[in-house]
C-alpha cells in the first residue's frame, strides 16, 4: 500500500533477544533500503531500549517487511510510532523547497550524530483547548514557534510527522543534533513558547546516538 502524498515514518524501539541473528538483522535493513525505504539506526540510553530504527518509505508493506526481518533476527520491539510526512496548514507560503524536505526529508543529516525522539499533542481543556483556539492565534503562536528553533539553526535538524489517527499522540518529533546537550537547550527553549507552555503534551523521550546497524549488532 503506498502512499499519495510524502511518507510512512516508522519508530522501532528495540532490545536483542537471546534469539539474536547478526546477520538476519542486517539483511532486513539493507532489504528496506534497497526497496526504497531510508532507514536510519542509533544506539538508545536508558532501560526503555537498547536501538532504535526509523525508516521512511512511501510503500507501507516495505516497513511492515522490515519490521517483520528484524523481528524474525532476533529483534524485540518493545515501543514503536507510528507517522506520516506532512506540510502542516502553518507552512502555507513557504518556499517550495523547504516544502519539500517536509515531505520527502534526507535522513540522517550529516554532522548530526545525537539522536532524540518524542510525541506529542495538543490540550483540549477548558481553559487551553487548541481546537477551539481562532486559526490567527494559532498560526501567530506556532510563528512564535518556529522563530525559537531557528536560533539554533546549523546545530539541529528537526522532523515533525503527523500521527492523529495513526498513534497515541497527535504528531512524532525526531530532532538531529551536533551534540547531546542541544537537544536539551532546543526542547527547554521551545517549552516557553506559548504554544507549547500552554497547549503542549509530550509522551516519552528517546534519547541516543546514531550507529550503523551492523555495529550496532
Amino acid at each position: 500500500m503506498r502512499m499519495e502524498t510524502g511518507l510512512c515514518v516508522v519508530h522501532l524501539f528495540c532490545r536483542p533477544t537471546g534469539e539474536l541473528d547478526r546477520e538476519a538483522v542486517i539483511q532486513a535493513v539493507k532489504s528496506a533500503e534497497a526497496d526504497g525505504a531510508q532507514v536510519v539506526t542509533a544506539a538508545m540510553l536508558g532501560h526503555k531500549c537498547d536501538l532504535a530504527v526509523m525508516a521512511l518509505a512511501p510503500d507501507l508493506a516495505v516497513l511492515r517487511t522490515l519490521q517483520t526481518g528484524l523481528q524474525r533476527g532476533g529483534i524485540e520491539v518493545v515501543d514503536s510510532y507510528v507517522s506520516i510526512t506532512e506540510v502542516s496548514e502553518y507552512a502555507k507560503g513557504m518556499p517550495e523547497d523547504m516544502l519539500r524536505d517536509r515531505l520527502y526529508p534526507v535522513l540522517p543529516p550529516e554532522g548530526k550524530p545525537a539522536f532524540c525522539f518524542y510525541p506529542m499533542s495538543k490540550r483540549r481543556e477548558g481553559h487551553a483547548n487548541w481546537y477551539t483556539t481562532p486559526f490567527e492565534e494559532r498560526s501567530e503562536m506556532m510563528m512564535e514557534h518556529g522563530k525559537s528553533g531557528r536560533t539554533f539553526a546549523g546545530k539541529i535538524v528537526q522532523l515533525v510527522t503527523a500521527s492523529t489517527g495513526f498513534d497515541t499522540h497527535e504528531w512524532g518529533v525526531t530532532l538531529f543534533a551536533v551534540t547531546p546537550e542541544v537537544i536539551k537547550d532546543v526542547v527547554y527553549t521551545m517549552r516557553f513558547d506559548r504554544g507549547s507552555a500552554l497547549f503542549g503534551e509530550f509522551g516519552d523521550f528517546y534519547v541516543g546516538y546514531l550507529n550503523d546497524i551492523d555495529e550496532l549488532v
